[in-house]
């Protein structure tokens, strides 16, 4: 019967995200979808010049 209780509380829970979350206009979108690639351009260029170093060193 947990289960089945953990299940409600799931559907509860959903419902409750669903009902406050809203669909971004397109300034926001494209505002978002800039700073995560930006970021993960940084990460990438990061990771290889670790890499690269490590490369170099060993």
């Amino acid at each position: 019967m947990d289960i089945i209780k953990s299940l409600k509380n799931f559907i509860a829970d959903s419902k409750r995200v669903l009902s406050i979350s809203y669909k971004p206009d397109r300034a926001s979108f494209n505002r978002t979808f800039k700073i995560v690639l930006i970021a993960t351009l940084i990460v990438g260029i990061l990771g290889f010049i670790v890499v690269t170093i490590i490369g170099f060193v060993t």
